[in-house]
């Protein structure tokens, strides 16, 4: 129907679209008869208009063509009119059958509206029904939300109740003193873990009564007096056995160790007094720092006393210095040399004294070694005792931090209340020592052993000796400094002529600050310091100065020479057995070894080889100017040296080689000067050679009487000492 309604508009289109005549036409063919007057309703075809709008036509038309069937009516050729006339008989056919198919379905109809409305009124019960549930859930929802209020307050109301039982339990507990409490406070011994069980439980009793007497809790009153007579019974029972302790250390031969490392089982005994008697824990405090103080005093003093006894008992003087004559102190009055006098100069097997296994080694017991007859020096006394104080003072603060319940600066000045006096005494007795101490080498060994002890103490985290250490270098390093300012001074001072009969092999002043120097730049690798090697560099400075005020006491220059490269030899060995290869010190003396060596080497091949060292020096002078025209003149002399060289060299060579090793009292460096003395002599040789191999001199008749170089390399090889 809906393509029929389509197809007939599209034909009324088509029939304004030809033409207004036509259309007249067919309203008069259609109107059936002039009985007809009114007007046709074309509604939006009424070109008549003025609504009617012609592009809108246009877009309508072209819409209904695009309509498939309007395509096909098209194609076939029909007759739109005709056409259209048929389908309107159509739809009357049609609806005209649709009436008869609603009559014949009426009782259905009828049966179908009455179904509904008996439906609808099922419904509308069912809706009733429905209202008057939701109304009922209604009152049930605020019922539950009243019940749950209800359960929120009780729930409040059981925490509360439980809250108060838990306060009302802890304070019931609390001020409860039960008999087992009792019985041990009064009767148990200090010393049965039962008694400090329930010491402690007695301390939590009291503190739990005072915070709440500070609450304001009438309870209380019931219990104060239970309490406090048992803290007056637990405070002396503890008073008493705390100071027994105490005055056991005071008992001759007594390891106060023992009684002290037994108080530290009971140390809540003090934190007891702290919290319950002050006073009582003030007057045990007071007791234990004058006991252990008057022990510590009198232990140092005894052991410092009966340890200097075992001191070498020749020390260094202050006419043991560097500069000073061996004949100075020789005299009908001076002491013999004893058999275990301290080396003033020289380390030895003093340096070991710093080593990690001899730096915390037991300490030295004095009447064992008075037994066997064993003398120290003083570094190894001064390790022992300060050992021995470092040991016992780690101890002592780690038992006065834990046993007194103490910390930071209150542990220290309870720690100097202890040992402030035994500290004091050993510092006056260092202090008085140094005033006539001179042995550089013990002073300087007892600073790097206070170095070590200080790194020890800090890896301990015991600070108590920090001040300690820092007075005692205080005392050390003024008198080492002062006494390497004297050697410095000596050195300078001395007179090269009051030596007495000079002698090229090294001399002692120089081998003196040889084992000095490598002694002390040996100690000081470990912890280095820039003020030793400040000091060291000028006492080098004076030991360099003296050396060349020695050697010009010498007529000869060759003299000069052996004396200088015998000393500085003597000192790079001594430097480079102890000190390491890249020190300044070895450094220095080796380049004033080889410079000295070389001008020896030319002073030694002077006298035999002097003419051939100058021509040579002359004519590789003119080649290089360009005047080797010159050599010609040269030829009588160049004859001479040929054959002189030839007849003399073996005999120079042998002579050489017994002077030098006659000279230098160490066969290694003499080799070596030897040697090189020979090299030089084939260098220059072979330059002497390429002389004669200038055009100038190359028909010179001498050139036959020339060594092979090769055969003198192995001639002087043979010269060659092997040691």
């Amino acid at each position: 129907m809906a393509a029929a309604a389509t197809m007939a508009a599209a034909a009324r289109e088509l029939m304004l679209r030809a033409g207004v005549s036509d259309m007249e036409e067919e309203e008069g063919s259609l109107g059936g008869g002039p009985g007809l007057q009114e007007p046709l309703q074309l509604g939006e075809l009424d070109i008549s208009s003025d609504e009617f709008i012609l592009d809108e036509v246009d877009v309508h038309i072209q819409a209904n063509l695009e309509d498939e069937l309007v395509m096909e009516a098209l194609k076939t050729g029909v007759d739109l009119r005709h056409y259209s006339k048929q389908v309107e008989l159509e739809l009357q056919q049609i609806e005209q059958k649709s009436i008869r198919d609603y009559i014949q379905e009426s009782e259905n109809i009828a049966s179908l509206h009455n179904q509904i409305t008996a439906c609808d009124a099922v419904l509308e019960r069912m809706e009733q029904m429905l209202g008057a549930f939701q109304s009922d859930l209604s009152s049930i929802s605020s019922e539950i939300r009243t019940l749950q209020e209800q359960s929120g307050a009780m729930n409040i109301r059981l925490r509360n109740r439980q809250a108060v039982r838990g306060k009302l339990g802890e304070l019931v507990d609390g001020l409860i003193v039960p008999s087992a409490l009792i019985t041990a406070i009064l009767e148990a011994p200090v010393t049965e873990p039962r008694f400090l069980e329930q010491l402690q439980e007695l301390d939590a009793k009291a503190a739990a009564v005072r915070e709440q007497e500070a609450r304001g809790t009438a309870a209380c009153a019931d219990v104060r007096g239970i309490l406090d007579r048992l803290r007056v019974k637990a405070v002396t029972k503890i008073r008493e056995f705390i100071l027994q302790k105490i005055y056991s250390f005071r008992k001759p031969m007594t390891n106060y160790q023992i009684p002290q490392t037994a108080l530290l089982k009971y140390r809540f005994f003090y934190q007891f007094l702290l919290g319950n008697e002050r006073a009582t824990a003030k007057e045990i405090r007071d007791e234990y720092v004058e006991t252990l103080g008057k022990i510590y005093l009198s232990y140092y003093r005894s052991y410092l006393g009966r340890l200097m006894k075992v001191q070498y008992e020749e020390v260094a003087e202050k006419d043991d210095l560097m500069g000073v004559e061996d004949t100075a102190k020789k005299g009908f009055f001076s002491k013999p040399s004893l058999r275990s006098r301290n080396t003033i100069f020289t380390l030895g097997t003093r340096g070991s004294v710093i080593s990690p296994t001899e730096l915390e080694a037991p300490i030295l017991v004095p009447h064992t070694a008075q037994r066997g007859e064993q003398r120290y020096p003083f570094e190894a006394l001064f390790r022992s005792q300060h050992y021995a104080l470092l040991d016992n003072s780690c101890r002592e603060y780690l038992f006065i931090c834990e046993f007194f319940v103490v910390s930071g600066s209150a542990a220290l000045d309870l720690f100097n209340a202890v040992m402030g006096r035994t500290l004091s005494m050993t510092l006056k007795h260092l202090e008085s020592y140094l005033t006539d101490c001179y042995d550089a080498i013990a002073v300087f060994l007892c600073i790097h052993i206070v170095l070590r002890f200080r790194n020890i103490a800090a890896k301990r985290d015991v600070p108590a000796l920090d001040r300690y250490w820092e007075q005692v270098l205080a005392l050390l390093w003024p008198r080492f400094e002062l006494i390497l300012e004297m050697n410095v001074q000596s050195v300078r001072s001395t007179d090269p002529q009051r030596l007495g009969g000079l002698d090229t092999r090294p001399h002692y002043i120089t081998r003196r600050y040889a084992e000095f120097s490598s002694a002390l730049v040996s100690i000081n690798q470990t912890i280095p310091n820039e003020r030793t090697m400040q000091l060291l560099g000028q006492l080098q400075v004076e030991v360099e100065n003296f050396v060349l005020r020695v050697a010009a006491e010498f007529s000869s220059r060759k003299e000069q020479l052996v004396f200088l490269i015998n000393n500085y030899d003597m000192m790079l060995g001594v430097l480079m057995e102890r000190a390491a290869d890249d020190s300044k010190e070895v450094e220095s003396f080796q380049q004033l070894l080889n410079a000295r060596t070389q001008e020896f080497i030319e002073e030694l091949l002077s006298p035999p080889f002097g003419g051939l060292v100058a021509f040579v020096k002359e004519a590789e002078a003119l080649i290089e100017r360009g005047q080797a025209e010159r050599l010609r003149g040269e030829e009588a002399r160049v004859t001479q040296l040929i054959r002189g060289f030839g007849s003399s060299w073996k005999s120079s060579v042998e002579s050489l080689s017994q002077d030098v090793m006659r000279s230098f009292t160490n066969f290694r460096n003499g080799t070596s000067i030897i040697q090189g003395a020979l090299t030089q002599l084939i260098q220059l040789y072979h330059r002497f050679h390429r002389v004669l191999s200038q055009p100038q001199l190359r028909a010179l008749p001498a050139r036959a009487e020339l060594i092979n170089i090769h055969h003198l390399m192995v001639e002087l090889k043979k010269h060659k000492p092997n040691f």
